[in-house]
């Protein structure tokens, strides 16, 4: 996977364009399968040996979902360290994930955190939902009558026509969106049409940050992610990810408008209904995987106050430890609203 373009964290303060202030969040991002959870919880035990509280809020939007645990990485109660996690298992597979929602949640639960004296980690994979958090992001409005309009559009001729249509008015958006995902596209080119504007799901060039915050990324090579990701979905099924999706198929899963189509998810399902065999199952979630890991680089890497750490690096806590103690307790200036 290629490094993304980003400063070294050993570089010195005064030259990074948006340096952050007294941390009172901590991000800590990356691509799938490059231990974010792991180290979130390192850091959170570091904190609290200085005397800090310190609670977790999840942001893979995958782990929303109640019962989705296998092919999400989700840790289980009894490996969280006994550390407060919020924003997991929160919706039920038939409930719709939207960043719009996911920001106001994430948003409440941060701020009561702050408000009790304790510092916040935000950590996960999905780029938009952590972005949407991190930075000064408004979101347009819906209008039904429009929503149901392209909707239907889409069951009638396809992602492929959207994505077409999107292009035209918009490429930015259809680029990073791409051409198969039809619910995305639907609301870019909602979005469009109600803003007479471009798609608002992109990092804004000059970000302004909702509160003063660190990001800590974890990067890791390709040709030594690639293979972690296979093997990552090989262990997936070999726990048991079918008989997981199997049991949320009498939950409704396959009714779930986010959920069904989750990676990992969508193949197992396709293998308890005969539509796919185990190989190609396990095949198709390993290309899809690798592929998302790829968007996360690229979406990631556009954030220039990230402090991009090696995700095999011995010394990678220690590495994040100096970087969140000198945030922590050395503030800079940082332009907030």
């Amino acid at each position: 996977m290629s490094e993304p373009a980003s400063e070294s964290a050993n570089e010195p303060a005064n030259e990074r364009a948006h340096e952050p202030a007294a941390a009172q969040l901590i991000v800590i991002v990356g691509p799938t399968g490059t231990g974010k959870s792991e180290l979130s919880l390192d850091v959170a035990e570091h904190l609290r040996a200085t005397g800090r509280e310190v609670e977790i809020v999840n942001a893979d939007a995958m782990q929303l979902y109640r019962g989705m645990d296998i092919g999400t990485a989700k840790l289980a109660t009894g490996e969280r360290r006994g550390i407060r996690h919020h924003l997991l298992d929160v919706l039920d597979v038939t409930d719709e994930a939207t960043v719009a929602n996911y920001q106001r949640d994430a948003r409440a639960a941060i701020s009561d955190i702050v408000d009790r004296g304790a510092v916040p980690i935000l950590v996960g994979g999905s780029g938009l939902y952590i972005s949407s958090v991190v930075f000064d992001f408004q979101f347009p409005g819906t209008d039904p009558e429009l929503r149901a309009e392209l909707e239907a559009d889409l069951t009638a001729h396809g992602p492929g026509v959207m994505y077409a249509r999107l292009k035209v008015v918009d490429p930015g958006a259809a680029t990073r969106i791409g051409a198969s995902n039809g619910r995305r596209l639907v609301r870019a080119l909602e979005i469009v049409q109600l803003t007479g504007g471009p798609h608002l799901a992109a990092l804004p060039d000059e970000p302004v940050y909702w509160m003063p915050a660190l990001t800590l990324g974890l990067r890791m090579p390709r040709e030594q992610l690639t293979p972690r990701l296979d093997a990552r979905v090989d262990r997936m099924w070999a726990a048991g990810l079918v008989d997981e999706v199997d049991a949320l198929r009498h939950l409704g899963l396959e009714d779930g408008v986010t959920a069904s189509r989750a990676i990992g998810y969508a193949q197992a399902l396709g293998e308890v209904t005969g539509t796919l065999s185990r190989a190609e199952a396990i095949e198709a979630t390993q290309q899809l995987t690798r592929r998302y890991a790829r968007r996360q680089v690229s979406w990631f890497k556009r954030a220039v106050d990230t402090r991009w750490i090696d995700a095999l690096a011995p010394d990678r806590l220690a590495q994040a430890v100096h970087l969140v103690d000198a945030a922590v307790l050395t503030p800079k200036a940082l332009h907030v609203r």
